[in-house]
């Protein structure tokens, strides 16, 4: 019986385990906290290695912090002594890996280029874990969006803000296509390679916001200048990239087909998981 444990089983990971437990796998993993059938886990201390007892399929979902990547700082020597033990792994990175291209494209190819403090901490993890032995896969996601985390949902509690700062670039992906990419993956596992998961169409974030409100009937809340905009550093820092990531290789290798190609159709669809 194929088993997943997945380091963060968050929001994404929570839609691929949806999705392998219907085909009938055994999915477990960890949160910060523990609880609802996951481990405790938040690098403050390791965890027992039997939990990785059986497993086939091995999810890292937990971002590096300021001191590294708490999975590797606890489990590198353990994780690399059962590397055979893996029929697939996984990797979630993020497109931050490439740094600002100031509007243009990037492919799986470019040249790694970080331009934050997280994206340099990005490439340090997929560094570490491609050295580690086992059957990796990297997935550099972009902007995640999904049910209860969309701008239908922001614009409802009034904290959309549409933001606009010339030649700003962003893209998207729903979390049920980052599942599907996934299960693709296993199902067509090329260790070593890595993947970018977004959608078909980056576009101004701006301009998302405003097909959210449309969508809702409610008039878009009122442009703002980037340099006139509160926001927190780390709203900032998403700011200091502009780039158009092609998802050609996930298509190709994979045989991915999209089930929400842009925002449009992504929300569209999520109007029906907003509470009545």
């Amino acid at each position: 019986m194929p088993h997943l444990f997945c380091f963060g089983l968050g929001f994404t990971g929570q839609a691929l385990a949806r999705r392998l437990s219907a085909q009938g796998w055994t999915v477990t993993g960890t949160s910060r906290a523990g609880g609802d059938g996951t481990l405790a886990f938040d690098g403050s201390a390791p965890l027992p290695m039997s939990a990785l007892d059986g497993v086939t399929h091995l999810l890292i979902s937990v971002p590096p912090g300021t001191q590294g990547d708490p999975v590797l700082n606890r489990h590198a020597e353990d994780l690399q002594k059962r590397a055979a033990q893996f029929h697939w792994a996984g990797y979630l990175s993020t497109t931050g890996v490439y740094g600002d291209r100031h509007g243009d494209w990037v492919d799986e190819t470019s040249p790694l280029e970080p331009s934050t403090e997280r994206g340099h901490r990005r490439l340090a993890a997929e560094t570490h874990w491609q050295s580690l032995g086992m059957p990796l896969h990297i997935f550099r996601l972009a902007g995640i969006y999904g049910p209860g985390r969309n701008q239908l949902v922001s614009i409802l509690d009034g904290t959309a803000k549409r933001i606009v700062k010339p030649g700003q670039i962003f893209s998207r992906i729903h979390v049920e296509d980052i599942a599907g990419v996934l299960w693709a993956s296993i199902a067509r596992p090329h260790p070593g390679q890595a993947y970018n998961v977004c959608d078909d169409e980056p576009c101004p974030p701006q301009d998302v916001v405003a097909y959210a409100a449309a969508l809702l009937k409610r008039e878009a809340p009122p442009e703002i200048a980037f340099a006139d905009a509160d926001l927190s550093p780390m709203a900032k820092s998403f700011y200091a990239e502009s780039k158009r990531v092609s998802n050609q290789r996930m298509k190709e290798e994979l045989g991915y087909k999209l089930l929400y190609p842009t925002y449009r159709e992504g929300l569209a669809a999520l109007l029906s998981t907003l509470p009545s």
